[in-house]
């Protein structure tokens, strides 16, 4: 018996090995480094623009402070980006199970682990950085017994404090989520707190104490979720790109599409925080803080082209030949090294002062610094239909909102598809009437008058989400989004799954839509969640979250044409309707004979101190609620009234096509039992 052996020849294995080898220890190598150069780089620019120097601290905490704080911040930006990065891709990325797609395959259970291990880091990097923070803000040492004394005040009572408090709470739970996560769904909401943990941050730095704060935190917050989706999703690739084996090119696209939205929201955002605090171009070029926005700006732009390249060459490649990574490698590599300067250079801008003083206005305009923006003129009907104050953000979110409805409506035309244009209308009067209500003279007028902001709150409850849910964009997202043949979720995968979870089961029932959509009424007005949301940014924010969401699940359920859970009979649904509009009327009448000021402290701090005129206002406001409810109440009542008689008129079609198929088996069969019944009678 002959017995042929398969291993190579004598040093045969060598060349093949070496170059895998080599090609290992050069992405480690980078990837190693690539903290340590973010945090250089950050002392670096803050060397830069002197923010080390005695004018931008008036007291000094000491070395270990002052130049542990950036470092520490460099790293807890680098994990962060790593960890979402990791959960990210392996949520809606990476090939999943074979045999049951609900639960993490191998290189899914992979980055997970990873995930968690970078999370720990982030955490106690989150940890380190509000110590320091604290003693920076404290302005004393960490051995001053001022600092023990007082750090907890700073840490649960400063809203600085109580921000960074609640980001490294997020970390911690995301990490032992992702720890003990065997479920793609439990690594979705992994996924979801470590996003969720970058918010809080927007609330430090610059853009806590500007006077465009909503813009400064929102766009903010939207830069440090881009950024990290992006360059963390790119390490994430790299990372597993050998554990991906055959699938790494479908990996690689399906993570060039998140870098493209990373991308855009990370430029969109970095031009409206660089116009927040730059006098004009020139400071680009002759102030240090330009400089390192202008760093910003050509490194982005640089990354920006490398996508388009990776997009339209290296994707195809490694799509034709997955196991040929070396291209994509040393691509992927080039990319991570410049987004560590980036990220360093970040840190740098984060720590030092802008062309602008980043501090609320004082004297003449402190009503300005109360509410954020220009205090208005005198509120008449001109300005309240003239007067803007753009919320970027929201307006951006409307905008793509639109463009994308347009795009997928337009890619159904194409294949030969209909989609009506009553739909399509509606969806955009929603965008529109969002943008005006969080812009226009609702927002303006909002912050200063109860009556005023009673006029924005129907609006985004009622006026807003009723053409929106009108439009149907789940549907056509489902109709549009690509599919996914490999068991793997993509964003229609995910989306399926959400509108008929056991969650949406639950809150699509008309009695808990309407318990959500009323009831919050009375919450938010008869508690102190109204003077949070005039007083906080981030209460304001979820306000406007909440009544547009609360406000699209109602009308979703009684006249939405997306898919989701069954919806009850129609006469349940007209008797929920006509429950809730009493309940809605009940709260305007409510509001109509308060005896007490909502928010009195507030509109005290804007100089309005007549409590009689205030609580006429506020009447006033009342009766808007009262009366804005009735007329889409009564269109949304039409439509079910509508909808009920074409499901009647559709039925007895059906019932008229059966009978002419069987010859009306069902009415003889009724006859004949009631014949039976007569001959036994």
């Amino acid at each position: 018996m002959t017995v042929t052996s398969s291993a190579p020849p004598s040093g045969g294995a060598a060349p093949e090995s070496a170059p895998v080898t080599a090609r290992t220890s050069t992405v480690a190598t980078v990837l190693v480094i690539a903290v340590p150069l973010a945090a250089a780089l950050a002392v670096l620019g803050m060397v830069l623009t002197g923010a080390f120097g005695s004018d931008q601290q008036l007291v000094s905490a000491g070395d270990l402070v002052t130049y542990g704080l950036p470092v520490a911040r460099a790293v807890h930006d680098t994990m962060a980006a790593v960890t979402i990065g990791l959960l990210i891709v392996a949520a809606f990325a990476l090939p999943a199970r074979k045999q049951d797609h609900g639960a993490v395959s191998s290189v899914q259970h992979r980055a997970t682990r990873w995930a968690a291990a970078t999370g720990s880091v982030w955490f106690l990097a989150a940890v380190v950085g509000i110590v320091l923070t604290g003693a920076n803000t404290l302005g004393v040492p960490l051995t001053s017994p001022v600092f023990a004394r007082n750090f907890l005040l700073f840490a649960f009572q400063v809203e600085i404090g109580q921000a960074l408090v609640v980001s490294a709470a997020a970390v911690l739970l995301a990490t032992v989520v992702a720890t003990f996560a065997t479920r793609v769904t439990t690594l979705a909401v992994a996924t979801v707190l470590a996003l969720f943990a970058l918010l809080p941050l927007a609330l430090s730095g610059h853009a806590a104490g500007s006077l465009e704060h909503a813009n400064a935190v929102n766009s903010l917050a939207v830069h440090l979720v881009g950024v990290c989706v992006w360059a963390g999703g790119l390490v994430a690739v790299l990372l597993l790109r050998t554990r991906t084996k055959g699938a790494t090119g479908r990996v690689v696209s399906r993570y060039s599409t998140l870098a493209g939205w990373s991308f855009g929201a990370v430029a969109f955002s970095g031009i409206v925080n660089a116009s927040l605090r730059l006098t004009g171009p020139l400071d680009l070029v002759t102030t240090p803080y330009g400089w390192l926005i202008t760093t910003k700006a050509v490194i982005l732009v640089l990354l920006g082209l490398a996508g388009v390249v990776q997009r339209r060459r290296l994707v195809p490649a490694l799509l034709r030949s997955p196991l040929d990574r070396r291209a994509f490698t040393r691509f992927a590599l080039a990319e991570i090294v410049f987004m560590a300067v980036a990220i360093g250079v970040s840190v740098a801008v984060s720590r030092s002062q802008p062309p602008i003083p980043q501090t609320p206005e004082t004297g003449d305009d402190t009503r300005s610094g109360l509410i954020g923006y220009p205090y208005p003129p005198t509120q008449t009907l001109h300005t309240y239909f003239t007067e803007w104050h753009w919320d970027w953000v929201w307006a951006a979110l409307a905008v793509t909102g639109a463009v994308w409805y347009l795009l997928a409506v337009r890619k159904l035309r194409k294949r030969g598809d209909s989609w009506p244009v009553g739909r399509t209308i509606a969806w955009l009067v929603g965008c529109a009437l969002f943008i005006w209500t969080t812009s226009g003279g609702p927002a303006v007028y909002g912050m200063i008058h109860f009556s005023s902001h009673m006029v924005q709150h129907m609006l985004l409850m009622m006026f807003v989400p009723l053409p929106l849910v009108l439009g149907g964009p789940v549907l056509l997202a489902l109709r549009t989004l690509p599919v996914r043949n490999d068991g793997s979720r993509g964003a229609r995968e995910w989306l399926m799954l959400f509108v008929h979870s056991r969650y949406m089961q639950f809150m699509a029932k008309p009695a808990v839509a309407g318990v959500v959509f009323a009831g919050s009424l009375v919450v938010f007005y008869f508690t102190p969640a109204f003077e949070y949301a005039m007083q906080s940014h981030e209460w304001h924010v979820v306000m406007v979250v909440h009544f547009v969401l609360s406000g699209y699940l109602f009308f979703w359920v009684f006249v939405g044409v997306d898919p989701g859970p069954a919806r009850p009979q129609y006469p349940i649904l007209i008797i929920a309707l006509l429950a809730t509009l009493a309940f809605h009327a009940f709260f305007g009448v409510a509001v109509m004979t308060s005896e007490s000021v909502f928010a009195v402290d507030w509109f005290h701090a804007l100089g309005q101190t007549n409590d009689a005129a205030l609580l006429a206002d506020q009447h006033t406001g009342g009766g808007i609620a009262w009366g804005a409810g009735e007329l889409p109440m009564v269109f949304v009542a039409l439509l079910v009234v509508r909808n009920w008689v074409r499901s009647d008129t559709r039925d007895a079609k059906r019932l008229d096509r059966k009978a002419d198929r069987d010859g009306d088996a069902d009415l003889r069969a009724y006859n004949e039992r009631l014949a039976a019944m007569h001959d036994r009678d």
